[in-house]
């Protein structure tokens, strides 16, 4: 039976990358999203055009409530799960210094990228395990998609930081608890990816990179972050749960 990854953030930027690498996989996959169906279409004919089913889940991952419909609309159209991709995420609005972030920013970030993380994690985890009861030749993993920010200080968008240090920590957490279950959890972590999220800085990378701040003197792309996440989910690493995987070009190598 076909292999079922649901990308939480799929529609675009890296999310998309992943998308498209698991598509191309073979695996069928559920898109989530917050934007209305109609503005995706693009986006998923082109996941199609790879021979797959692809359905768009929208909502908002920071919700309860829509998170359980995304894992509905999952569980009506496929009847199963075999990855939970958690990467969904949102940079702050402004960037401000940690001494006048906001509350409202601060919960906005951390329920987006962190809260969400949690709490879909439990459900599919949950969704997994009864699967697997079932199921003899069932397989199933969570990957996580961090970033530098969770080791690498920045004082003016500190939530974000924080988010994705916690995101580190709820892989741990998930992938000691579902050992027992024989399902893998593993963070991803990418450094400097060319996104729209990114597009604001690119003047800013363009300089760094150049002046050595990668190993790799380059940007990342979605598609790097992609590849990590296509032999995750392949099963290539079975032995390595709780593990960080970096996606960065050498950036937070340690160098003289």
């Amino acid at each position: 039976m076909t292999k079922v990854a649901l990308v939480t953030g799929g529609s675009r930027g890296i999310g998309l990358g992943i998308v498209t690498q698991l598509a191309s996989q073979g695996f069928n996959i559920a898109i989530n999203g917050v934007r209305p169906v109609e503005s995706v279409q693009e986006v998923l004919e082109s996941i199609r055009a790879f021979g797959v089913d692809v359905i768009y889940c929208q909502g908002n991952v920071a919700l309860s409530a829509d998170r359980t419909k995304i894992l509905h609309e999952v569980k009506d159209h496929f009847g199963q799960l075999n990855i939970l991709v958690n990467n969904a995420g949102i940079a702050p609005r402004e960037r401000k210094d940690v001494l006048s972030t906001s509350e409202e920013s601060f919960d906005e970030v951390l329920n987006t990228n962190l809260k969400s993380c949690y709490f879909l994690t439990q459900a599919a985890a949950n969704w997994m395990i009864e699967q697997k009861a079932t199921q003899a030749d069932f397989s199933a993993s969570i990957i996580n998609i961090s970033s530098i920010s969770a080791t690498v200080a920045s004082v003016n968008r500190g939530e974000y930081c924080v988010s994705k240090a916690g995101i580190s920590m709820v892989t741990q957490l998930f992938a000691a608890r579902l050992g027992e279950h024989d399902i893998p959890v593993f963070e991803v972590r990418p450094g400097v990816i060319a996104t729209d999220m990114t597009a604001g800085v690119k003047e800013k990378y363009d300089n760094l990179i150049a002046q050595g701040l990668c190993v790799q003197p380059r940007w990342g792309t979605p598609s790097d972050v992609g590849k990590v996440v296509g032999a995750l989910a392949m099963g290539s690493f079975p032995y390595s749960t709780g593990q960080v995987f970096m996606v960065d070009g050498g950036l937070t190598m340690p160098r003289l």
